[in-house]
């Protein structure tokens, strides 16, 4: 099988991101972003969804949070497309459940070349560290409509608003593993049009 691996370099005026990506690894990662939540979270859904993944950025949080979380997602979606390539082979759907705790959330993806994200997180704080709550939700939709996928994110239940999201990760993690795994019955590409781009 041909390595599913992709490099994304991201400089802009906000953010200067280098990203390396193995979806057939093993959970190993080297993840600095300037927010310390956040590399909470992008090393759980690494280490679950058993992904390689080494991400540095340089981000204007003198300013807020906003420009890094979403270039980080803009990044990994579209490593996670480009590893992917024409996507031949692929189980495609999946879905997952993830608890933590008194949490529990509920990922279920298609990566069918249509981004369309869904997410409800029901965070009730404003931050969760150094994050605002409302671009933890905005990470998940970014990351959707660069991997090219549809991703509905629901967190069902939980009374902490950290373990809410952490629980949402694990979730995505699980559903991605899932859906990036090769089925050993797929003849091709897993649509009626022959295409998933």
């Amino acid at each position: 099988m041909t390595a599913r691996t992709a490099m994304v370099s991201r400089q802009t005026n906000e953010t200067d991101i280098q990203l390396a990506l193995n979806l057939d690894g093993s959970g190993q990662t080297e993840i600095s972003t300037g927010i310390g939540f956040l590399d909470h979270m992008l090393t759980a859904f690494a280490v679950h969804g058993r992904l390689d993944l080494e991400l540095s950025c340089t981000g204007d949080t003198g300013v807020d949070d906003h420009h890094t979380v979403e270039d980080t997602a803009i990044a990994l979606g579209q490593a996670i497309d480009r590893a992917l390539g024409d996507r031949a082979g692929i189980t495609r759907f999946a879905f997952a459940y993830a608890p933590l705790d008194e949490s529990l959330a509920r990922c279920v993806i298609d990566l069918s070349g249509r981004p369309s994200p869904v997410v409800e997180l029901g965070l009730k704080r404003e931050m969760i560290g150094q994050i605002a709550c409302e671009n933890i939700t905005h990470w998940f939709q970014t990351l959707a409509v660069n991997s090219r996928a549809a991703v509905h994110v629901d967190v069902l239940r939980g009374e902490n608003d950290h373990h809410r999201a952490e629980a949402a990760f694990k979730a995505l993690a699980l559903a991605l593993r899932a859906a990036v795994a090769i089925d050993d019955r797929a003849t091709g590409i897993p649509s009626t049009k022959g295409t998933l781009s």
